[in-house]
């Protein structure tokens, strides 16, 4: 039996470890530097993003985790999936596919113009489910990033 619930600060392990898991999915281990408390301040005590988690017969076996932006030129929020994962026993099942259609469901609820995330270029699986649900991809976009010492070295200027 499947189903989708928001998480609570009870649920911060289980995040921290679908975390490693999608890390090591996209062969980014090294990357991660979250500790179990950076999630629960972010997650739980500012709410600067939000979790869905999937769980079948009692056992969370995935996540989307995502946050608000918004577009000045539509005057609304937008949703940012920073994050979809399953574990790949569970995989097959249109787990992944759920959870993206209760974000979707949330975004429309709060009025949202878009659903916005991004992908490696490497995972096709993802991109061919992506466009079989009608995403579609925004090749005219390039996204940036500023971060460790580039970051640091800007904001002082």
């Amino acid at each position: 039996m499947f189903s989708i619930r928001k998480a609570t600060v009870n649920d911060v392990d289980a995040i921290y470890d679908l975390i490693i898991g999608i890390a090591k999915y996209e062969k980014m281990l090294d990357n991660v530097k979250a500790t179990k408390n950076d999630l629960k301040v972010s997650l739980c005590d500012k709410e600067q993003a939000h979790v869905l988690l999937g769980v079948e017969d009692g056992k969370v076996i995935g996540f989307a985790l995502y946050f608000y932006s918004f577009s000045t030129f539509v005057g609304r929020a937008n949703l940012y999936l920073e994050d979809l994962f399953v574990y790949e026993p569970y995989r097959g099942k249109g787990y992944g596919k759920e959870l993206l259609k209760a974000l979707a469901s949330i975004a429309v609820d709060e009025h949202c113009e878009r659903l916005d995330w991004v992908c490696l270029d490497w995972n096709k699986p993802s991109i061919d489910f992506y466009h079989s649900i009608g995403a579609k991809q925004m090749d005219e976009w390039l996204l940036f990033r500023l971060e460790k010492d580039a970051l640091k070295t800007f904001a002082k200027k």
